[in-house]
């Protein structure tokens, strides 16, 4: 496992933007899935986006394409989303997590994932 601390959450109004990060602790190397969730109020926790270790491969929700990027550091074991064009629904509480157990190139489900943050809340209004 590893220890994942994000940041970068706050108050923005529509149609601004946010960078979240993801700082990896606790392990070496950085060959594993890195992925953003998000969990509104009352709602279940839902996939952002998830980048392979390579950051060839990545994948998003079609409710954040061409608003959303994921990128990561590996030399900097942090893991970025950079949010453009925010919207109200994209209010939530936002994780980060980690597949640092499998050989998966990346997952979009949660429960494949085995470390997670503590969360950031994104909070989007006038």
């Amino acid at each position: 496992q590893v220890q994942l601390v994000e940041s970068g959450g706050g108050l923005v109004q529509p149609g601004g933007s946010l960078r979240l990060s993801c700082a990896a602790f606790g392990r070496t190397s950085s060959n594993y899935a890195v992925a953003w969730f998000r969990q509104a109020p009352g709602k279940e926790r839902a996939f952002v986006a998830a980048i392979s270790w390579s950051t060839y491969t990545t994948e998003y929700a079609d409710s954040v394409k061409g608003r959303f990027t994921i990128s990561r550091d590996n030399g900097k074991n942090t893991t970025y989303l950079q949010m453009d064009s925010l919207k109200s629904e994209d209010t939530a509480a936002y994780y980060c997590a980690a597949d640092t157990k499998s050989q998966r190139v990346l997952s979009t489900i949660a429960i494949l994932y085995d470390s997670w943050g503590q969360g950031t809340q994104v909070t989007v209004s006038s």
